[in-house]
């Protein structure tokens, strides 16, 4: 099993609509793959769900059973959402309290060969614990360092479950401590990009971090944590960035958006890979650029469905269909792309060990 977050640190450039398709495309390609919604705001969980389970599954159902109320809103149709489903907050709400330790629930199976691990927006209150868990990490606090693989556990609970060979992890655009503890809990991370002035700004910022915290985990906490508490090693292997072309508007010619596409490698290789200056890796860590999807995004919501699986049932007539074709095929190119770089890292951990 390997996992992989996909991150930026600036927002809006489609990094959840890359997650939920990238998931469902891999699956296509035979592999079991568990996404994982680590952003509060849950948009993935709410890709992934409809109303009525989301209704269900955010009613904060008692564990280990539900109460009437519960139980009435499922009704005698079966849903996805059963006494064993939990959110990632409801994980770590022992620890939240003061109780006990992360609890673990069953992922969501989305369809055969896929799983979710869903979020909640109450998941934001887990910030100011893991802030206050960071620096005590340091001196062996072992109710600290049980905070902080609190993600990596759980996460490693719900793969070896369902048996997962890929796990997405859903990250929010900030550079906080829930984010922390989740890129900590990757293997790699693959990010979304535009071709704008802020991606170029959010990786100057994201490489050094990422490397901090690399470097703090590894050298400081690692060397404290006892065997009896799994933990992540904090590799966050960079993947490589796709690029997420925008819609071209006569305000922004191509001009604009080609002069950004051709800084972003020497940034990249600078601020994330920590190359020198002037060693620029051309476009090798570009794994693809993918078209603006924007008038299939409305037919897919409609329908709960990735883009490329609609159907002239859905709204995709006519031309659009053709549109839908092309959409698979760049998502089948991309996800194998991905998948190779996937491989070349599990090979290079391998050979490390």
């Amino acid at each position: 099993m390997i996992s992989m977050a996909l991150f930026n640190n600036k927002g809006g450039v489609g990094k959840t609509t890359l997650t939920y398709h990238l998931a469902h495309m891999f699956q296509r390609l035979g592999h079991r793959v568990l996404a994982v919604d680590l952003d509060p705001q849950s948009n993935l969980t709410s890709a992934f769900l409809d109303e009525d389970d989301l209704a269900i599954l955010w009613a904060e159902p008692e564990s280990p059973a539900w109460g009437s109320e519960q139980l009435a809103l499922i009704g005698p149709l079966p849903r996805r959402i059963t006494r064993e489903t939990g959110t990632v907050a409801a994980s770590v709400k022992p620890i939240m309290e003061g109780l006990g330790d992360v609890a673990f629930y069953e992922p969501v199976q989305i369809v055969d060969g896929l799983w979710l691990v869903p979020g909640d927006l109450e998941l934001s209150a887990f910030e100011d614990r893991l802030s206050e868990a960071w620096p005590r990490c340091f001196v062996g606090d072992l109710a600290a360092i049980r905070t902080i693989t609190a993600f990596h556990r759980i996460i490693d609970d719900a793969a070896r479950k369902v048996n997962a060979d890929i796990v997405l992890v859903d990250v929010g655009p900030n550079l906080g401590a829930i984010n922390r503890a989740a890129l900590l809990a990757a293997d790699t991370v693959l990010m979304p990009l535009a071709a704008d002035l802020f991606s170029l700004r959010g990786l100057r910022n994201l490489g050094p971090t990422l490397r901090t915290w690399r470097a703090t985990w590894q050298k400081t906490v690692l060397p404290n944590v006892p065997s009896s508490i799994p933990a992540p090693s904090g590799k966050m292997r960079p993947l490589g960035y796709v690029i997420m072309q925008p819609t071209m508007r006569l305000d922004r010619p191509v001009k604009a958006y080609e002069r950004w596409l051709e800084r972003i490698p020497a940034v990249f290789g600078t601020s994330v890979l920590d190359d020198e200056p002037g060693a620029v890796p051309g476009r090798s860590y570009e794994i693809a650029t993918l078209r603006n999807y924007q008038s299939l995004m409305p037919l897919a919501h409609d329908a709960r469905k990735p883009m490329f699986d609609l159907k002239a049932a859905d709204g995709a007539l006519g031309s659009t269909q053709t549109y839908v074709h092309k959409c698979h095929s760049e998502f089948r190119e991309l996800a194998q792309r991905v998948l190779g770089r996937l491989n070349e890292a599990d090979r290079a951990e391998t050979a490390q060990e």
